[in-house]
């Protein structure tokens, strides 16, 4: 996604500079070519030669620095594929609003028609004085990329929004640039994980669902444009610019995706919902010198099923078949009897193939479409190609 692309890291002097060392180290790693340009007040809070170790090439701080490029900005910014400029000060940020070329960074926002992203990061009553709120919002209208600062500690021990967005949430809103926003404005539902349905104060009834392709699913939209819910069992760290709701039972993971898919333009089953829960649980640990115990199992609720009965009109449904055996025409059977859109089907016999795996295999099955085979690739590749299944779904109008 980011793999040849030039882009310029503009580091402006505040607090949070220290930061742009890991967003230079995590664009590197995606590929890209980062071009590190520091203002003055930013050699303040971080060494040049450490971003030029983890950047493409060393630190750039100023217009008169190189006597083989007499005008480095234009040749910076004639030659970038995005301008970064993370942290952003109030002082870049009214000088770039205003067109001011007061230092190397600046004459390089002014010289490029490459796409600019700006992050801010200072105090909070900087972050909402007038003149900063009007220079964001000239700067948006104009369509510079904003990624809003966080509410969080500060310096000085100042508690409130102000502070840089998180490395990851930049480094995503970058790859979001050079994505198709094929799913913009679009909302997005998305389970997780296998759910765990208790017997006792200890013990449940579970699988072994890691939840970590509804996890890529989650991040393959939310890259691209959709405002992604991950209703989730597991207890991983989700996607940058995705809400989750925590659930644990299939009744929990019931009530959370009838609440959240009348409003939503695309749902998909990710989870591994178990089939069946013990008839009744007991507060306290069953003691092994009290004997083998009996559990009664009773069915869980068929959430696609039920999905499936109240779909809208316009809205994808997609569900998710774990077989051992007779593949597709397990999951042609469930694609027709539960009303989905689209079954994605793995073996999870198969080498290397879904649960615990980093990589899957699936086949997916449409109305009207042919069976579509993804060979072994890891999860978010997966996840892309059924992103892709799913944009074309909606295209279609089908």
């Amino acid at each position: 996604m980011l793999a040849g692309k030039r882009i310029v890291l503009g580091v402006t002097g505040g607090i949070a500079a220290y930061k742009a060392v890991e967003i230079s180290r995590r664009l590197v790693d995606a590929g890209a070519h980062v071009v590190p340009v520091m203002t003055a007040g930013a050699e303040r809070f971080l060494g040049a030669t450490t971003l030029s170790a983890l950047a493409s090439e060393p630190v750039r701080t100023r217009l008169w620095d190189d006597p083989d490029t007499p005008i480095p900005h234009t040749e910076i910014g004639q030659h970038a594929d995005l301008v970064l400029v993370a942290p952003a000060t109030a002082r870049v940020i009214a000088a770039y609003r205003l067109g001011l070329s007061t230092d190397l960074l600046t004459n390089v926002l002014l010289a490029t028609r490459a796409p600019v992203m700006v992050c801010p990061a200072m105090h909070t009553e900087m972050w909402e004085h007038p003149a900063v709120v009007d220079n964001i919002e000239t700067l948006r209208a104009r369509g510079v990329h904003l990624v809003e600062p966080e509410s969080g500690r500060l310096a000085g021990g100042d508690v409130g929004a102000g502070r840089l967005a998180d490395p990851e949430a930049i480094v995503a809103a970058v790859e979001r640039v050079f994505t198709a926003q094929d799913l913009s404005g679009a909302r997005v539902v998305i389970s997780a994980g296998g759910t765990r349905e208790p017997i006792d104060a200890v013990r449940v009834l579970a699988n072994r669902s890691s939840g970590k392709q509804g996890y890529a699913l989650a991040a393959e939209a939310r890259q691209r444009g959709a405002q992604v819910t991950l209703v989730s069992t597991v207890d991983l760290a989700p996607p940058a610019g995705v809400d989750v709701v925590a659930v644990e039972t299939a009744a929990q993971m019931d009530a959370a995706m009838h609440r959240l898919a009348p409003e939503s333009d695309v749902v998909v089953m990710a989870a591994a919902v178990a089939d069946f829960r013990p008839t009744t649980t007991v507060d306290q640990k069953l003691k092994k010198q009290d004997g083998v115990p009996e559990i009664v199992l009773e069915p869980t609720p068929d959430i696609l099923a039920g999905l499936g009965e109240r779909k809208p009109a316009g809205q994808v449904l997609v569900g998710f078949a774990a077989e051992t055996d007779d593949l597709v025409e397990h999951a042609q059977r469930k694609l027709q009897a539960k009303q989905l859109d689209l079954i994605v089907a793995n073996d999870v016999g198969a080498p290397a193939t879904g649960l615990r795996h980093d990589t899957n295999a699936v086949t997916m099955l449409g109305r009207d479409l042919a069976p579509e085979v993804v060979p072994l690739a890891d999860k978010r590749t997966i996840a892309s190609a059924v992103i892709d299944r799913i944009v074309s779904i909606r295209n279609s109008g089908s």
